[in-house]
């Protein structure tokens, strides 16, 4: 039996520094940029043989969709990925992968190898989005499994940076790059190559350097809004092993997936003024293809004559900045069953009462889930829908976290913040003034088993977890 080892030898990740003071590692030496129609090889002093090379210059991907393209050098897989050619994309040509979200771009073809081998490729923040962390995922197995190799890169720069990771195997290898994290910020890449030796490949320049004036160690803010901020509740995970238990970054919101259910266990997302705007409501709804391939997805018409809406988790009003963010609310990971009079009064009604809050001057936390089987229609009391692959829930809930409008959010949460926490069932007869079920987030987890608000202080959240709010 012939045994492929595959193993990380290490990651080099080479930052152009400003600071002239500050001492640069393996810095690279540059070439001058390529003709942007083509793809050039540039090769280091070692004179490494480039087994592959692939600026995607020759491509054309438009949106965001997975999807499979054709380039020069292969066939490669895009999910929640597109090739950019806006100003705003960081390129060395006209060209450049953009990715968003958990997004992931994968050969779907092999190099065949002997020996250690050099991946390199730049990265840089797309247009004045924040800060991204991405992986790059190797398989020797014709893509059966991947591995990773190196450590997670945090992309904090607008002018493209070269990363290199170097691998050894005696037979093929394809990788998959992984954006991770639970920014919802974008990212480019560009110049890809894999070539022989573990030399670092000397990168091209980017043809149009752009100073990047964005305050890199302020990493205090970096997690300020996101999404789990104030905790997991049940310790979601994105491994395989955890499928009932799934944990999914949609970049405006966050989520735990249930592939049993077909549906959240729950939703996560913070609303600031800033998600407002003009973006009009798209009602695209359709399944999420970054599912992974052998679970069953749930499409547009799989609610259909079931006497159930298909209802948001995360509203569509409470993400209007964008279109990217409007759509985003309408994949099919996001919705419930749910009692067409609980939607569209009792919850609604809550909805647009939690938007005022941030109209006022708030900003919040809002934390959404569902458990138990069996709702109330406009059919009667039924279990499961879309030939029982869909769950409907017997009870719905909500936790908002009200905060004045600030930094350093977790900090400024205390005994007197106010926790609005509400537990309804999934039925059309329900009372449609949502402070009828006022109640407290212990009454919550005692229901679910959930840790809620888990990265508060426990001083403090012993405290919150007890209230009742008085409503509005």
């Amino acid at each position: 039996m012939l045994l492929v080892l595959l193993t990380a030898f290490f990651f080099t990740a080479c930052v152009n520094k400003n600071n002239q003071s500050q001492k640069q590692e393996q810095a690279p030496t540059t070439a001058s940029a390529p003709p942007v129609a083509q793809t050039t090889t540039s090769k280091n002093s070692n004179k490494n043989e480039l087994l592959l090379q692939e600026n995607f210059e020759e491509a054309s991907k438009p949106a965001y969709a997975a999807n499979t393209i054709e380039t020069p050098s292969g066939k490669w897989r895009f999910d929640d990925a597109m090739i950019g050619t806006l100003d705003d994309d960081h390129k060395s040509g006209t060209r450049a992968i953009r990715l968003r979200n958990n997004g992931k771009v994968a050969m779907t073809f092999d190099v065949t190898v002997k020996g250690t081998v050099t991946i390199a490729m730049q990265h840089a923040k797309y247009g004045n989005d924040g800060p991204s962390s991405w992986e790059l995922w190797v398989s020797i197995n014709q893509g059966a499994s991947f591995t990773q190799i190196g450590k997670t890169i945090k992309t904090t720069n607008k002018q493209l940076q070269p990363a290199s990771f170097t691998a050894n195997t005696n037979k093929t290898i394809r990788f998959e790059i992984r954006k991770v994290g639970s920014d919802n910020h974008r990212l480019n890449i560009d110049n890809i190559r894999i070539s022989l030796g573990g030399g670092t490949i000397t990168p091209t320049e980017p043809s149009k350097p752009v100073t990047d004036n964005t305050n890199t160690t302020a990493s205090n803010d970096d997690d300020d809004d996101d999404h789990l901020l104030l905790g997991n509740p049940s310790n979601a995970s994105t491994s395989l092993t955890m499928p009932d238990n799934y944990l999914m970054d949609k970049g405006f919101y966050k989520l735990s997936y249930s592939s049993t259910n077909s549906t959240p266990n729950w939703v996560s997302w913070h609303i600031s003024k800033r998600d407002f705007g003009k973006s009009p409501r798209v009602n695209d709804f359709r399944p999420d293809e970054s599912l992974p391939h052998d679970w069953y997805r749930v499409t547009h018409s799989s609610y259909s004559s079931s006497g159930f809406d298909r209802g948001h988790n995360c509203p569509s009003a409470d993400r209007t900045s964008s279109k990217d963010a409007n759509e985003s609310t309408f994949l099919m990971t996001n919705m419930i069953p749910q009692a067409p009079n609980h939607n569209q009064h009792l919850w609604s009604g809550l909805e647009e009462y939690t938007r005022e809050l941030v109209k006022q001057g708030n900003e919040v936390y809002v934390l959404m889930g569902s458990y138990g089987t069996g709702g109330v229609g406009n059919r009667g009391k039924i279990m499961k829908i879309d030939k029982k692959n869909v769950n409907v829930p017997a009870n719905i809930w909500k936790i908002i976290v009200v905060i004045p409008e600030g930094k350093n959010d977790l900090q400024r949460i205390d005994k007197n913040t106010r926790v609005i926490a509400v537990n309804t069932p999934n039925s059309n007869d329900v009372n449609f003034d949502w402070q009828t079920y006022l109640t407290s987030v212990e009454s919550i987890e005692k229901a679910t088993k959930y840790k809620l608000l888990s990265n508060v202080p426990e001083n403090v959240r012993k405290e919150l977890i007890k209230k009742v709010d008085k409503g509005k």
